[in-house]
């Protein structure tokens, strides 16, 4: 994917990243949003709805994984 995911905003780092080189990036698109592992930018991406992001995000908090 370019530095604009298609249809999306531009790619923008994880304000929880550290410098230890264990990053994602993130691009909101109308309904979701997509994530990428920052030392591979042409890599595969993850692909959440709004719902699925929300849900995806309240199980890392609690734990889940």
């Amino acid at each position: 994917m370019s530095a604009r995911a298609e249809g999306g905003s531009a790619w923008r780092k994880s304000t929880r990243s550290s410098g230890n080189g264990n990053c994602v990036e993130f691009c909101d698109l109308d309904g979701g949003v997509v994530i990428r592992d920052t030392k591979d930018r042409n890599g595969p991406v993850l692909r959440f709805t709004d719902a699925g992001w929300r849900a995806f995000l309240a199980a890392v908090k609690e734990t889940t994984f």
